[in-house]
């Protein structure tokens, strides 16, 4: 449904605006359609981000608790393993001869995947120790093995765990693979994570979909019933939650009173239909055979015409049916409409349409709109210096809407009282209600349009007059 205050503001500059009754160019009637809906988010959403939120938060809580508990422990005893290992193999080779420790070497490269090589003044080397955990193993051998300890991750652009130590004097590397002494566990943290998190996002979109679950049936059952659906809006009673059983208990309650009520006044008022226009008739027939003075008689029948009309209006704005839209030929409605006022004398009317315009709307529905608006006009929007009714009808498409634009050059409302004119029983000044009515009209048009998806505002024309703005659903072909 298009906001009211919105379409007010827009259909006062988007229609012509003019004191003679020439067209306007087409180009007036332009708008700039509606502003842009404000993001918000859905309480499913809502629901899942915070859910979100909550899990990613616990699961950071966790790891940096395994940082604490596990990984520092880790880099400490992969640190005391290094240098065990370092000084395992410095022991064997001091205490090995020569050839011993050619096999030694050779056995230890093949099989423990450690290598042993001599260390040059020429070497290159990166230092080892590009993140917490690491520069903690570091110095914890360089604590173990003493200051003169070297530990790299690449010498001689050749990547791995490196290890400078002396032997009798002499230096060496040791070449291990650090991949044997990873503090993290490898890549293993980082799957259980990224799995952890995943299950975590999928918990929680599934937990909100089902908390949102009543809510999304309540709110579907609720526009149900706003929209006169009665019996789609009936919500499950034997739902296994307290708080929301009950709410489905009282909300289907509140529907059925609600059809009750709106039976009983369908009844009512098709009795009131019967029950009164039957007298009028009789009394008008007995009217037209008994009184013999023309004048009077013909004072009377307007009486009791008026009478009927205003009963009937009663009916159509009380009507609850909602209206069977299909696309119409809107120059031919306003043809049809207009048809009846070409020979009236104070009555003259301007036609701006764009061509081909086709709207979603009921035909009869939409010719009874145009009529009561064409009736106010004539009434009440006639220039005070001529005594007649110039009304400007215009249409243009813009976007997936039709804009229609019925305006007179009367003297026009107080912009205090534009918004109570669609109020049902409101009436304005009486410069503008001298004729006798119910005080429906308007009212009638405003909910009639609504009923046909549209829209529907008054605005005070700059240059004088009433105008009544509609805002109906396009339909691009038949």
């Amino acid at each position: 449904m298009i906001n009211f205050d919105q379409l007010s503001t827009t259909t006062s500059t988007q229609f012509i605006d003019t004191q003679s009754s020439e067209p306007a160019p087409l180009a007036d009637l332009t708008t700039d359609g509606p502003a842009p809906a404000r993001f918000g988010l859905s309480l499913f959403w809502r629901t899942f981000f915070l859910l979100a939120l909550l899990l990613l938060g616990s699961i950071m809580a966790w790891l940096q608790t395994l940082r604490s508990l596990e990984f520092e422990p880790r880099a400490i005893q992969t640190a005391q393993q290094l240098a065990s290992q370092v000084n395992l193999s410095r022991a064997a080779l001091i205490h090995a001869d020569a050839i011993a420790r050619t096999s030694l070497l050779k056995t230890m490269s093949d099989e423990e995947g450690v290598h042993i090589v001599p260390r040059e003044p020429t070497d290159v080397f990166v230092p080892f120790g590009t993140d917490s955990t690491s520069r903690e193993i570091a110095q914890a051998l360089t604590t173990r093995l003493g200051a003169g300890t070297v530990i790299a991750s690449s010498v001689n652009q050749k990547a791995g765990l490196w290890i400078g130590f002396v032997i009798t004097g002499d230096d060496y590397w040791l070449l291990t693979d650090p991949e044997r002494f990873n503090p993290a566990g490898g890549r293993t943290w980082i799957i259980w994570l990224v799995v952890a998190a995943v299950l975590s996002l999928t918990g929680a979109a599934l937990i909100a979909r089902l908390i949102n679950r009543p809510l999304k049936l309540l709110s579907f059952a609720a526009s149900r019933v706003q929209e006169g659906d009665f019996n789609a809006s009936r919500l499950n009673e034997n739902v296994h939650t307290g708080e929301i059983r009950e709410v489905n208990i009282g909300f289907n309650r509140m529907a059925q009173r609600l059809a009750k009520v709106e039976q009983d006044r369908a009844v009512m008022l098709a009795g009131i239909s019967h029950d009164l226009r039957t007298p009028l008739a009789r009394l008008r027939l007995e009217t037209e055979l008994s009184v013999a003075d023309l004048d009077a008689r013909a004072h009377m029948a307007a009486d009791i015409a008026q009478l009927d009309a205003i009963i009937g209006k009663f009916l159509d704005y009380a009507r609850p049916e909602k209206d069977k839209l299909t696309p119409v030929v809107l120059a031919d409605v306003v043809q049809s409409c207009t048809y009846s006022y070409k020979d009236q004398y104070d009555v003259q009317i301007n036609l701006q349409l764009e061509d081909n315009l086709l709207v979603l709307a009921d035909e009869v529905e939409l010719g009874r709109i145009l009529s009561n608006l064409l009736e106010n006009a004539r009434r009440y929007g006639k220039s005070p210096d001529t005594g007649i009714a110039h009304i400007h009808i215009a249409a243009i498409s813009r976007d997936k809407w039709v804009l229609i634009k019925v305006r007179d050059h009367g003297i026009g409302v107080a912009t205090e009282q534009l918004t109570n004119l669609t109020q049902p029983f409101y009436r304005g000044e009486t410069a503008r209600t001298a004729a006798n009515g119910a005080g429906l009209g308007l009212a009638i048009v405003d909910k009639t349009v609504q009923r046909m998806g549209g829209a529907f505002s008054l605005t005070n024309a700059s240059a004088g007059g009433l105008s009544a703005n509609i805002r109906l659903p396009r339909v691009t072909s038949l």
